[in-house]
């Protein structure tokens, strides 16, 4: 099934202005998660939007890994955050996957972000925040700082799984435009989301049901839904009515359907 046609949501500003697939993590599985070969990789594809995952280092440099820890994705040891951005350049980010990628680096969002520029690419940047309320929110409020001051910062969107995170960046840059990640629904989902500020709702495709997309649409949110990856299952967050669908599987969807 093809997505549909949609409505505008209540209190939505316009139809939702992105493409309706979303690449996650560059190319999903199909090559190193968050590096420069997975998101060529995508857009070889077809692809145009993309979710990536976003965390700071020591020194404060903005780059793309979606684990709190280096091992499972770099050939580094210990906390992402705890390192360095000079230590963090260094290490092998594609090894892990498969031989021909040995040697991908860490992207740095800064130079995503111009890169997406100059590809008339969009982002949908996971705020990837440590567990302590505080540093969560000092996080959300310096990466919108660091958004609102980019040339092209606000051509693109935050999702956060972190309530503290996104009233951080709500508070220090209302202008980036956000949305709430959560894994269930839940009578919390839409009253939390809304007091952010938020003008998406992401949620796992299971937790979906059509009285959960009608509620965020009355609501005024733009829905989305993670990690799509079987046809049954798009044709039937399609069927709801949902903006936007994230997969892994860009090889078997057609982003431009």
């Amino acid at each position: 099934m093809s997505p549909p046609t949609v409505s505008k949501p209540a209190g939505a500003s316009e139809l939702w202005p992105h493409p309706r697939w979303i690449a996650h993590r560059g190319a999903g599985t199909l090559a190193p998660e968050n590096t420069w070969a997975a998101f060529d990789l995508g857009a070889q594809w077809g692809y145009a939007m993309f979710e990536c995952d976003v965390r700071q280092s020591a020194d404060g440099v903005w780059f793309l890994m979606h684990d709190d820890t280096l091992e499972r994705t770099t050939s580094g040891q210990g906390l992402a955050e705890q390192r360095p951005w000079a230590e963090l350049l260094g290490l092998d980010a594609g090894a892990w996957h498969s031989p021909q990628h040995a040697g991908q680096g860490l992207p740095t969002l800064d130079a995503l972000l111009a890169t997406a520029h100059q590809r008339a690419w969009c982002l949908n940047l996971e705020l990837k925040p440590p567990e302590d309320p505080a540093t969560a929110r000092q996080w959300g409020a310096e990466l919108g700082w660091w958004l609102s001051q980019h040339p092209h910062g606000l051509d693109h969107w935050v999702t956060s799984f972190s309530t503290d995170a996104l009233a951080g960046l709500q508070a220090a840059a209302p202008q980036v435009r956000r949305g709430h990640l959560f894994e269930a629904w839940s009578d919390d989902v839409l009253p939390t989301t809304q007091s952010l500020g938020c003008v998406a709702l992401v949620l796992d495709h299971t937790a979906w049901e059509a009285e959960h997309a009608q509620a965020a649409r009355d609501a005024g949110l733009w829905t989305l839904a993670y990690t799509v990856n079987e046809p049954a299952h798009a044709d039937r967050l399609w069927a709801m009515g949902l903006d936007a669908l994230i997969t892994d599987r860009v090889d078997r969807f057609n982003p431009k359907s």
